[in-house]
């Protein structure tokens, strides 16, 4: 008789919460926003537009309201891929992280005071960035780009070169 394979212990109940959204164009660029420099987190770095889950939001409204408070009203996208909720690998586990993937339709980006700067990026430039720390791994986890476009220095050696569709 074989043993029962050793369960991981549960994971405690994470900090905080956050959604992501990946917008991604038709030319395969990626939207990044710089964080302004007087924001306690990350200043002057880029990274996708998202935030923190609220009291008893859905990671479904959450998403559709950062959108609008970052990105302003006109912006239009469609959705196309949903993942996670993962745990972050960065900061112990602590976070975690729903992922949510866009292709822009069009419209015109109105930042909040949160950015001070948007650029769309192509694989190709995306190493010349100062991205948040995390933003390789959630490039990686909804497969915008391949691997080695992205830094591998900051990706977690246990995160599969290729993640399923």
């Amino acid at each position: 008789m074989s043993a029962a394979p050793e369960k991981s212990p549960p994971l405690p109940e994470p900090k905080a919460r956050f959604c992501l959204a990946v917008i991604v164009n038709a030319a395969d660029e990626v939207l990044f926003l710089r964080r302004a420099a007087d924001e306690s987190f990350a200043p002057g770095r880029w990274g996708f537009p998202g935030g923190h889950i609220e009291g008893e939001e859905t990671p479904e409204e959450t998403i559709a309201r950062e959108l609008r408070e970052e990105l302003g009203a006109d912006v239009r996208l469609e959705a196309v891929k949903r993942f996670g909720p993962v745990r972050d690998t960065l900061y112990g586990g602590v976070f975690e992280v729903h992922l949510f993937r866009y292709r822009y339709l069009g419209g015109e980006v109105a930042l909040n005071e949160e950015h001070d700067a948007c650029a769309w990026v192509d694989k190709r430039a995306y190493r010349g960035y100062s991205v948040v720390d995390g933003i390789d791994e959630d490039l990686q986890y909804l497969a915008v780009w391949p691997r080695e476009f992205l830094n591998a220095d900051k990706l977690p050696p246990e995160l599969p070169a290729a993640l399923p569709e």
